[in-house]
């Protein structure tokens, strides 16, 4: 029997661990965090080095531990200094290092558990938690901290042809496995960053295309929403649609900072890409090797490879037990689907975090920010 179970071991659910250890809420041997690869962060560190993210869009304060300061202090004490611009957006490298020196420190190792929850119950003052292997888990309290990494968004045109992609898909392990020409479809950070890192394997042979002109923005949505500038009459508003509604339009979804903007440019000037502005129409092929994409303004551009950064599904996490628990616990959700809370706490000693915290943290809360918003209500709700 375990004080707390977390399942879900991303950049939301250490970050959730981490507060609890630090802050005495749990000890180690008390706390279980479920996730179904081997070791934490796994699915945020091979997301950002496959696309190649040399930095952070976050500032360095955005990280694990309690102290906001924490990736800095670690920083100075190795003398790295690799930071990029005024809010001190640290490296990926840097970033990854301090997470696991985090980690390390609180032993999470120790409470981690490699498997796939397939139900979850509520069996007197417990909840017990059931993985595909037939183990069970019981705990006092319970966080679902699931992303949805795994449901990928793949529009209608791209569906059934073998060298379209997601560039998050499992099929594509490392681009240089790719054929050129590659064309990549999207306009936003993820997008950005692989057409970057392709072009230093094809160069002159990859083109971004995209439907709309660049959004440029800094970070993914205004740094008013970190603290009460913005959340205040956020939570003021009682009705749960014009959250969302306030949540859509305060996300720059799609964007890139403009460094990665100048960044492209660059590379277009030398000729090294191609930026596209247009929608694509249908997906035809040439030959066993090509695709054509035709274009709205009816231009076509040819391809061996294409690379979807066309994102996530939108919704809930695509779960099956997090659907029947919702149904056999009656748990309160708004008309979009998503949780209602107080404190993040769903119904009696059930929390949540990332996407499924929106209509209570707001637009951050599938970011680190949001993580560590997350983890600051769940730690002083106990």
């Amino acid at each position: 029997m375990y004080k707390w179970i977390i399942i879900g071991g991303g950049v939301q659910g250490c970050t959730i661990a981490t507060h609890l250890i630090r802050q005495k809420k749990v000890d180690a041997n008390q706390l279980l965090i479920i996730d179904s690869y081997e070791k934490p962060m796994h699915r945020w560190q091979e997301l950002t080095s496959k696309i190649g993210m040399p930095f952070l869009r976050s500032p360095s304060v955005h990280q694990i531990d309690t102290n906001p300061f924490s990736l800095q202090h670690y920083a100075k004490k190795y003398n790295d200094k690799s930071f990029f611009g005024k809010y001190k957006r640290p490296a990926l490298e840097l970033f990854n290092q301090h997470s696991q020196y985090v980690l390390n420190s609180c032993s999470i190792l120790d409470c981690w558990h490699r498997g796939n929850v397939c139900d979850v119950k509520k069996e007197g003052s417990s909840w017990c938690v059931k993985t595909n292997n037939g183990e069970v888990f019981k705990s006092t309290n319970l966080v679902i901290a699931v992303g949805s990494t795994h449901d990928l968004h793949i529009p209608d045109w791209a569906k059934g042809f073998e060298n379209v992609h997601h560039v998050f898909s499992s099929s594509v392990t490392n681009f240089s496995e790719l054929s050129s020409p590659v064309v990549v479809v999207g306009g936003g950070i993820s997008a950005a960053h692989s057409v970057i890192k392709l072009a230093n394997l094809f160069p002159g042979k990859v083109t971004l295309l995209k439907r709309k002109p660049f959004k440029i923005h800094l970070f993914d949505s205004d740094p008013g929403w970190l603290g009460p500038k913005y959340l205040n009459s956020f939570n003021k508003e009682k009705e749960l649609t014009k959250r969302r509604e306030i949540i859509t339009n305060a996300r720059h979804k799609g964007s890139i900072p403009r460094d990665l903007y100048f960044t492209l440019l660059s590379l277009e000037r030398k000729g090294q890409i191609s930026i596209v502005t247009d929608q694509v129409k249908s997906l035809s092929c040439k030959d066993d090797q090509k695709v054509n994409l035709l274009l709205e303004s009816n231009p076509t551009v040819e391809a061996s490879s294409v690379l979807l950064a066309t994102g996530f599904k939108q919704g809930l996490p695509n779960q099956s037990w997090l659907s029947r628990l919702i149904i056999e616990e009656n748990l309160p959700c708004a008309q979009c689907g998503f949780p209602i809370t107080n404190q993040l706490e769903w119904c009696s000693h059930l929390y949540v975090a990332g996407s499924l915290a929106e209509l209570e943290v707001g637009p951050i809360a599938k970011n680190i920010a949001g993580a560590r918003k997350a983890a600051k209500l769940i730690t002083q709700s106990k």
